[in-house]
């Protein structure tokens, strides 16, 4: 075991360049591949390399595993990851694919990496204990790195919908935002309860959350039952539970519904089914019908406007489920059956097998025990998951107003992420990270 000869170290810790003295040393790992350590064994992992990869014992008979290549290709000090853009600077193909440290050696906040640089230079990386824990992928996590807390429900959601008041969701805190959309992101939908029965509060709401997407319906939406749009929420007639805009490649992620009036007529109840608790039914009972469903593309289209035909891309469409490439978590429930197209494109020893499994999905969907009903009123704003929650409605007569406006997925992630990053406790950083904004560990990085 041989020092290598004095070099000039730098060591990039978080947002600044430190050099240390020119004639210091840097300690090789030994020949059994376990790092030098100047601090306790006890009091964090311990780390040891071989010629390809870094190893982490959390504790007995745990343990992660890091690519070289992977850990140098995920340096965050400033030369690596720019500090205000949170863009990464290391030009990944630059890297040689043998790549091997130096040196590593576990401190009580993370891991320190020295890395052969140059002939004279070595460069050296800090990756946090939390954020290898977070993103370990060797062995992959048991459970999704994005397990949430979401609550599937029933018709029994009715004795206790979740619920923020106008004036808490508009205060300058952000705080009652953050449980609007908290409640949205848990349950799939939430009611805003104090709303001035104007379209233009309504519109203010929705801005609130982020941009609104304009669609063939216009920007920020006022209807009545008058068929001046071609499609069947201008009419009169019950809606069955469906999602809206499965006849775009990319469908909206919120929908915001304002009943502004009702007159001279009765009906109209909104109904709100939770797609992820009805897939997960058919999932426990009929996984085969469950896996079709999430396997066969549903083409779909809008054609009620003389002036505009929309179908998605690809035009065979995508499946009534998404799941999730990696832990096959279900992530977008995507069904309307009025809007759907000619199923020219399914094999032939498919046909009765998708029959019997939307048979058996839309059984579910109608049961007593999805359904939840409310009768909306002046006042109270719904907001619904576009992804997940189906919505529809009971026939009705009279005079009936409504107001709303769709909200693109990535704008409501957007504002849910920056506020989780204000309100959580979940925001860390290291003494290796002056504060400048947001960490450059965070999760959403």
């Amino acid at each position: 075991m041989h020092p290598i000869a004095p070099a000039r170290r730098f060591i990039c810790t978080g947002n600044r360049k430190l050099a240390t003295a020119a004639t210091q040393s840097v300690i090789p790992s030994n020949e059994l591949g376990y790092a030098q350590q100047n601090d306790k064994k006890d009091d964090f992992p311990t780390a040891n390399i071989d010629d390809r990869k870094v190893s982490l014992m959390w504790e007995p008979h745990n343990w992660s595993r890091f690519h070289h290549v992977w850990l140098r290709d995920h340096c965050r000090c400033p030369d690596c990851f720019h500090p205000i853009t949170k863009q990464r600077l290391v030009n990944t193909f630059d890297i040689p694919p043998d790549i091997k440290p130096i040196n590593v050696r576990s401190t009580a906040e993370g891991l320190e990496v020295t890395w052969p640089a140059t002939a004279t230079e070595t460069h050296s990386s800090f990756y946090p204990w939390f954020w290898l824990q977070e993103n370990t992928y060797d062995p992959s996590p048991r459970n999704s790195r994005n397990t949430d807390e979401r609550v599937l429900w029933g018709s029994r959601i009715a004795n206790s919908p979740p619920t923020v008041t106008h004036q808490d969701v508009m205060g300058s805190s952000d705080h009652g935002l953050y449980k609007y959309l908290s409640n949205v992101d848990k349950f799939g939908f939430c009611l805003v309860t104090g709303v001035p029965a104007t379209p233009e509060a309504t519109e203010q709401l929705s801005e609130r959350i982020g941009f609104i997407r304009e669609t063939q319906y216009g920007k920020f939406w006022e209807f009545t039952a008058d068929l001046s749009k071609g499609d069947t929420a201008y009419t009169t007639m019950a809606l069955g539970a469906h999602t809206d805009n499965t006849y775009f490649t990319d469908p909206c992620g919120l929908q915001l519904f304002h009943l502004l009036s009702h007159t001279e007529g009765t009906g109209g109840a909104t109904l709100l089914v939770d797609g992820f608790y009805v897939a997960s039914i058919l999932k426990e009972l009929h996984p085969n019908l469950y896996a079709l469903l999430a396997r066969v593309p549903v083409p779909a289209h809008a054609a009620g406007e003389p002036s505009a035909l929309y179908r998605p891309s690809p035009p065979t469409g995508y499946p009534t489920l998404r799941l999730d490439a990696v832990s096959d978590e279900l992530v977008q429930v995507r069904w309307n059956n009025d809007d759907r197209s000619v199923m020219s494109h399914l094999d032939p020893s498919l046909v009765e097998d998708w029959y019997k499994a939307i048979r058996m999905w839309n059984k579910l969907l109608t049961s007593q025990d999805s359904e939840y009903w409310i009768q909306l009123t002046p006042g109270t704003v719904l907001t619904v998951d576009n992804h997940r929650v189906l919505h529809g409605r009971s026939a009705f007569d009279g005079k009936r107003r409504v107001c709303g406006a769709y909200i693109g997925v990535d704008e409501y992630r957007s504002k849910l992420a920056v506020l989780q990053e204000k309100f959580s406790s979940g925001s860390r950083l290291t003494s290796h990270e002056p504060s400048v904004g947001r960490s450059v560990w965070s999760p959403s990085l």
